[in-house]
């Protein structure tokens, strides 16, 4: 299967935290890296999500914002992963950037042109990823 999201991350699940209607889980990324994706617990159930289980972890880039010289920025956002502009596409309206990651992974945004301006994005420069764990569409095969 082929899917029009960009970011698309093999992981295990490492927790699964129930709630009333939905669940918080846990993704261990290779390389030490987390993302926290928040699921219904149908979802939880009909896709036997567990500790140990491996899933795909899809982020839409478009659901990814992009943070410069934010260390002491505290956010709502669970989903926070560090590296480098490794590469921007600039278009009238919008930019695509890619963010390498420490792990060798690397995670895709689409952000405004004017954004990335504001930003001072270059190639090579650090910057974050963040999107909120309802953004993440967790696969697993069943």
């Amino acid at each position: 299967m082929k899917i029009s999201a960009r970011n698309v991350f093999d992981g295990t699940v490492e927790a699964v935290k129930l709630g009333a209607v939905n669940s918080e889980v846990d993704i261990a990324l290779p390389g030490g890296l987390k993302i926290v994706a928040t699921v219904t617990n149908d979802s939880v159930a009909e896709l036997g999500l567990a500790a140990g289980k491996a899933v795909k972890a899809i982020v839409k880039a478009s659901s990814v914002l992009v943070l410069t010289d934010g260390a002491d920025v505290k956010l709502s956002a669970r989903n926070r992963l560090e590296g480098t502009v490794s590469a921007i596409v600039d278009g009238p309206v919008s930019s695509s950037v890619t963010i390498a990651l420490p792990s060798g992974d690397s995670v895709f945004a689409t952000i405004t042109h004017e954004g990335s301006i504001a930003l001072g994005l270059k190639v090579g420069s650090p910057a974050a990823a963040i999107f909120k764990a309802p953004s993440v569409i967790v696969g697993a095969s069943i």
